[in-house]
């Protein structure tokens, strides 16, 4: 194979990777948009009951449950904790809104 086909071979061989990490990304997104739909339905729960926005307890539980995970599937656990933190931050806030609303008087 002369060094034109073999770039030619790798330059499609790269588009159908990034075509695939494409993919991943998009579900990636259409994930968080789940969860975040999830974590909706708690806080609306959790403003209607008086509960804490917070759970340390369970924060600290989802994330040791995501460090063995990484470790199993040789992943950097630091990284992926640091992005679930910032998610389980961005539910917090978003709780907080909700127990905002939930108290406004009408």
């Amino acid at each position: 194979m002369n060094s034109n086909n073999a770039q030619s071979e790798v330059l499609k061989e790269l588009l159908s990777l990034r075509q695939q990490i494409d993919r991943l990304d998009h579900a990636l997104v259409l994930l968080l948009a789940n969860r975040f739909a999830l974590t909706q339905k708690v806080g609306e729960l959790k403003a209607s009951a008086g509960l804490n926005s917070v759970d340390p307890k369970r924060e600290e539980e989802k994330l040791s449950s995501i460090r063995k995970l990484c470790e199993a599937h040789q992943l950097n656990p630091e990284l992926l904790t640091d992005i679930l933190a910032q998610i389980m931050r961005e539910t917090v806030r978003n709780h907080e809104r909700i127990r905002a609303q939930v108290n406004q008087p009408s």
